[in-house]
């Protein structure tokens, strides 16, 4: 394996500085955002960290799920954190690199609005496993969200239409 390719592997210092700031960005947002039910800006920075930083986008945030779960207490409800944000995460990886602008400026808030529309589903299982839910009351737990998960939906798609603006900024800055 070449230097180079060894050299983008690691972490460089920049990086470093750049993930703990969106982690940090990551948790302020959403403490700022607490009064509005299901709004935040957490699935556009996953999205635009996973199309700008690929596979080290996991790094900015487990990090802000370790300092969510610092702040807020390591409970029940912070267990599916661990696995939410990377399904989302993953779902972006997916995405081709090279997307055309006019489809990313449709697909990216899609996807965002989606997660947000599928966060009650996501989050079942994990329910289910801790609460000890049959299938049908795991059916009525997530039917029993489903108006907070349109909100989340749509919030998350109007959230969404900030990836493309904002990964040209960083593409311009990397």
């Amino acid at each position: 394996m070449s230097w180079y390719a060894q050299r983008d592997k690691k972490l460089s210092l920049r990086e470093m500085v750049i993930f703990s700031m969106f982690a940090t960005l990551m948790l302020i947002s959403k403490k700022l955002l607490e009064w509005a039910p299901n709004i935040h800006l957490l699935g556009m920075f996953t999205i635009l960290l996973t199309v700008c930083y690929r596979k080290k986008a996991l790094i900015p945030l487990y990090l802000y799920v370790f300092l969510n779960g610092l702040i807020e207490g390591f409970s029940l409800w912070w267990v599916p954190y661990l696995y939410i944000w990377t399904i989302l995460w993953g779902a972006a990886m997916l995405l081709p690199k090279d997307i055309k602008p006019r489809r990313a400026a449709f697909v990216y808030p899609l996807l965002c609005g989606l997660h947000g529309l599928a966060y009650g589903a996501l989050y079942a299982p994990a329910q289910a496993l801790m609460f000890g839910f049959d299938f049908k009351t795991t059916l009525a737990w997530i039917s029993a969200g489903l108006p907070f998960d349109v909100i989340h939906g749509i919030g998350n798609f109007a959230a969404g239409m900030l990836v493309l603006p904002l990964k040209k900024v960083i593409d311009r800055l990397k």
